[in-house]
């Protein structure tokens, strides 16, 4: 795992040295093994590469930096092939392409026998180099070959293009800027703003999102006005002149989810899942320094842990890392232990605490860079910090089950409503008393899953922004200059429930990988996620309704698959928590001074977003227990102090 940047010069001016290696020095936290350049486009064409800072070496300063059209830098998370040998950027066998690369390719064994049986003569045993020589080998194509999370460019000196890639689902980031006759990419968007040229505003329409809908990272713009975002499954080619035939700048969507259903029974399936997700996990444990795993005592967690067990079979102790709370209401300790004890595991516990959050909070923000949905992000943080200062440098997770494998409670409503659509009545009473039964109610977001399935998408468009009640809280001039783009979908022509998993993973899944991304990343932790594995991705996705959310139950087929192998106090329970935080003691204590000293300043009522005074309303209401706005809060403080932070 790295930090990647890269300049690209379309016009006759050289690339600003200076400026490659501030935005590369920008992203130590991500690589603080080395630090390394590759200074590429003079008119003889010779590769200057540099091991270590930039600065006092060769291409620096004087007449020797005219010339240098293009530009890539590289901090590196030494994970596998821990020699210099696998120093970056790295150029290819022949010399002709050159890359940055963040990322694992965990099937880079298998492909670097295949490409070593074609010719292919490799120098180290990085998966960086097999990502480079597949380039070299099956060009564009390669991509699909590729299991794993990499976001990497590669510069092609003989067809003088720079080919960007993403992974199928944003696990690793890439943002980039064009205008001005020169293109720029980096893992972060604080290593961009080193551009003394650009300007720093928000982009209105996502803080609009981001207040209205609680949505991010769903397109490829950001908060960042002029920053975009390579999108999950996408490409891009940059030409070093904006005069070339395909233009400057082209995008192509290399990977999207299937559509359609498998048949199949629920012992097939079972068996094909327990295939697949142990196969996953057998693959992420490749590296060359210590892996351990957060468990949160849910059930994606406590399957990789107990997973992990067994491959490793007694050779190495797994450790793992957990948030855990005093309180009932939000402590997991119970089933963590029960998932220790099995698996004999060195467990690490972690113990957030609202103070000590509260006074982390900007470099949490510094870190994140964009304002985040929920203050379960910040419990996270404290498991990561964990995991640095236990030596660990790389964990799995189980982010991406819950969306994979219908895990969320909003998932049932959009079940009901394609039964109720299909005119199966019987079956939506029989699966919704199910759920109550179990569940005891259909939760907020269940109800509306069922809302959007069967009304057209402006009434439930409309139905939720009453709900909200943004129209009170907002500014009048904001709600009407964005208030008609509520950036909902439409209502599906197939399924509702596949539209709804497809929407989760494309457009709700990227937020949730940014901010384990960046918590991971601030200190020096690469963080894999089996449940993301392509291959069980799209064999998920095709998997019938009845096997994955029945009687109640949700995960259906990963509990049958997990018999055995979990404890069936962990396999069979019905609540959910993940990495919860007491949000609303903490808003309402120890974090209250903070905010009203927020809402009463000149900064936050000169906003353009709000009316401050219901704001402060809201708040007051909040804090003596009658009204329940935790949430909204936690948005309205979260964006003004990332203005604060990147743009005043």
């Amino acid at each position: 795992m790295c930090g990647i940047v890269g300049i690209v010069q379309q016009d006759d001016h050289p690339i600003d040295l200076g400026l490659l290696e501030a935005m590369t020095n920008a992203l130590v936290h991500r690589g603080p093994d080395g630090e390394g350049y590759v200074l590429l486009g003079r008119r003889d064409d010779r590769p200057v590469s540099i091991r270590g800072a930039l600065r006092g070496k060769d291409g620096w300063g004087g007449d020797r930096q005219t010339g240098y059209r293009v530009g890539l830098g590289h901090r590196r998370l030494a994970i596998v092939d821990l020699t210099p040998s696998g120093h970056q950027p790295m150029g290819s066998e022949d010399g002709r392409f050159w890359i940055t690369y963040n990322g694992e390719v965990y099937n880079a064994p298998e492909l670097r026998q295949e490409l070593t049986a074609a010719g292919v003569r490799f120098r180290s045993t990085s998966d960086t180099e097999v990502v480079l020589e597949s380039y070299r080998h099956w060009g564009r194509s390669c991509l699909h070959r590729f299991n794993g999370m990499f976001a990497f460019a590669v510069w092609d000196r003989k067809d003088r293009n720079l080919f960007c890639a993403r992974d199928r689902f944003g696990i690793k980031p890439f943002y980039y800027r064009h205008d001005n006759g020169r293109f720029l990419f980096a893992s972060e968007i604080k290593a961009l703003l080193h551009d003394s040229t650009f300007p720093r505003r928000p982009n209105e329409n996502a803080v609009w999102e981001y207040l209205s809908s609680v949505r991010h990272d769903h397109r490829a713009d950001t908060f960042f006005d002029g920053v975009q975002q390579l999108q999950p499954g996408e490409s891009l080619t940059v030409w070093e002149g904006a005069e070339r035939q395909r233009g400057s700048l082209t995008h192509d969507r290399w990977w999207q989810l299937p559509q359609g259903t498998l048949s199949t029974t629920a012992g097939e399936a079972s068996a094909r899942l327990l295939e697949l997700i142990e196969d996953s996990v057998r693959v992420q444990l490749r590296a060359d320094v210590p892996v351990g795993s957060c468990l949160s005592g849910g059930l994606d967690s406590s399957t990789i842990v107990c997973l992990m067990s067994q491959l490793l079979a007694g050779r190495n102790v797994v450790e793992t890392f957990s948030s855990c709370f005093e309180s009932e209401q939000y402590d997991e300790r119970p089933y963590i232990r029960s998932v220790v004890a099995r698996t004999h595991s060195k467990s690490h516990e972690v113990f957030p605490d609202g103070t000590g959050l509260l006074s982390q909070l900007p470099d949490i923000l510094w870190h994140q860079e964009e304002p985040v949905e929920g203050m379960s992000i910040l419990a996270q943080w404290n498991v990561m910090q964990a995991v640095r200062g236990a030596g660990v440098k790389v964990v799995l997770d189980g982010q991406g089950g819950d969306e994979v494998l219908c895990g969320y409670p909003g998932f049932i409503g959009s079940r009901l409503a394609d039964l109720a659509r299909e005119g199966r009545w019987l079956a939506a009473f029989s699966e919704w008393h199910a759920w109550r039964c179990v569940h005891g109610r259909l939760q907020p977001t269940a109800q509306a899953g069922l809302v959007r399935g069967l009304l057209p998408a402006w009434a439930s468009n409309r139905l939720r922004n009453r709900v909200m009640g943004h129209s009170i809280w907002m500014n009048r001039q904001f709600l009407m200059a964005h208030g008609s783009n509520d950036g909902l979908p439409c209502s599906p022509k197939y399924p509702v429930l596949d539209a709804h998993v497809a929407r989760t993973i494309t457009q709700d899944l990227p937020a949730l990988l940014h901010y384990e991304d960046r918590n991971s990343m601030a200190f020096s932790v690469e963080a894999r996620l089996p449940f993301l594995d392509h291959r069980l991705v799209e064999w998920l996705v095709q998997v019938p309704p009845e096997l994955k959310l029945s009687k109640g139950m949700t995960k259906v087929v990963l509990r049958q698959a997990m018999a055995g192998v979990l404890p069936d106090g962990v396999r069979l329970r019905t609540d959910k928590m993940g990495f919860v935080t007491p949000e609303d003691e903490w808003l309402r204590g120890p974090w209250r001074f903070q905010i009203e000293s927020l809402l009463n300043s000149d900064r936050m009522r000169a906003r353009h977003y709000w009316q401050v005074d219901v704001l402060k309303d809201w708040y007051r209401r909040y804090c003596d227990g009658n009204l329940a706005v935790g949430p909204a809060v936690w948005r309205w403080i979260n964006l003004e102090l990332w203005l604060r932070r990147f743009c005043d």
